[in-house]
């Protein structure tokens, strides 16, 4: 690991530190000061950071952390579902990122029996706001987007997801754009196509999730509703869970109905924290100091 991507995961390690302190003590509302001295940095240079890493103030990035923030969002209209109301009004090009540019292409029947047979699969590992990620592609797609801490043990796991593909480290094009959504100018992506090992259900699911707005939040039950199941809600969350693709395929937007954020397959903090970036990007309220 370069220098540059060291410095880069303890900046991420330390706001993943500020999150959960501010999780843990929303209630509090504590000062700039008492956050930065939990993380043990000036809060100047706290205030710096964060607002570099999150384009918003520990103060807003707050109330996008609170477990009501949530249970407003899924009350707010009780005639139609949440996903409903936020597709039906008028959404800006932002906040319909995913359904407006991402598209699943599953493998054929034969490539998904006989783990990636014939499939040669790139790969590298870029540092993002939320931590390392390693992508893959295939000629047809992306195929694997996961925040991983041991870059070794990343490439096993990837290894044993398709037994049989040959994995040669290398940069392409797919990677790069698919590595854009982690950037502020939307406006550049180009169409990102997903080149996908799952099941019909599963495919249906993740389908399903691309078309949460940007900024929203879900449910496991209206996503069942969605696809016209409304009685698999717990089918649903084991293939949200099974997601081959983090960010891009935004399954950190489906939350409990009760309110509770859930698990997330890449750790709960980093749960929090896309859903307050997320927020935070989409607000079009100015930031303000703590």
């Amino acid at each position: 690991m370069s220098s540059r991507e060291r410095q880069t995961q303890q900046q991420y390690d330390r706001i993943a530190q500020a999150i959960d302190y501010l999780q843990q003590h929303f209630r509090e509302q504590p000062s700039l000061n008492q956050i930065a001295e939990h993380i043990h940095l000036s809060p100047a240079h706290f205030q710096r950071l964060f607002s570099e890493w999150a384009g918003t103030s520990p103060k807003k990035f707050l109330q996008y952390l609170s477990i009501e923030h949530a249970k407003s969002l899924l009350k707010q209209d009780q005639s139609f579902s949440l996903m409903q109301t936020s597709l039906d009004t008028g959404l800006s090009s932002t906040s319909r990122l995913h359904d407006l540019f991402v598209q699943i292409e599953g493998m054929t029947p034969a490539q998904y029996k006989n783990g990636g047979l014939d499939l040669e699969i790139s790969y590298c590992f870029a540092e993002t706001l939320f931590g390392s990620v390693l992508v893959a592609s295939t000629t047809q797609g992306i195929c694997a987007m996961s925040f991983e801490h041991d870059q070794g043990l990343a490439v096993q796991t990837l290894q044993q997801k398709f037994p049989q593909a040959v994995l040669i480290e290398r940069v392409d094009p797919l990677q790069q754009s698919a590595l854009a959504i982690f950037n502020h100018d939307w406006d550049q992506l180009s169409q990102i196509k997903l080149h996908l090992k799952g099941s019909d259900f599963q495919l249906k699911v993740w389908q399903s999730l691309l078309k949460i707005p940007m900024g929203q939040l879900t449910s496991y039950g209206e996503i069942a509703q969605q696809i016209g199941q409304p009685k698999a809600s717990r089918a649903v969350g084991t293939a949200i869970g099974r997601n081959p693709i983090a960010f891009l395929i935004p399954c950190h937007r489906v939350i409990q109905a009760s309110g509770h954020l859930g698990g997330y397959r890449w750790g709960e903090t980093r749960k929090k924290a896309m859903i307050a970036w997320e927020g935070a990007q989409t607000d079009p309220t100015p930031a303000t100091a703590v």
